[in-house]
């Protein structure tokens, strides 16, 4: 199982983890924010750029991210 040694490392592996998604998928913050509206949510790329610059964002903010570029079969490890 893989530990986090702080609340704030956990966030760190999770925006890290978000943006590698991003550029692995070549999404931008402006295409994430059309396709987080399917999924209810109203962010802009300022919106984007500003949660994963501080690391902290909600977990349905993280889950609707992985919904919105389609991923599948995450594991702890890979985050």
């Amino acid at each position: 199982m893989v530990k986090a040694k702080s609340e704030a490392e956990w966030a760190e592996r999770a925006s890290l983890f978000l943006k590698a998604k991003l550029k692995e998928s070549e999404v931008t913050y402006v295409e994430l924010a059309k396709r987080l509206k399917k999924h209810g949510f109203a962010e802009t790329e300022a919106s984007i750029t500003n949660k994963l610059k501080r690391g902290t964002f909600s977990a349905t903010f993280f889950l609707a991210c992985i919904a919105a570029l389609e991923l599948e079969g995450i594991a702890l490890e890979d985050i």
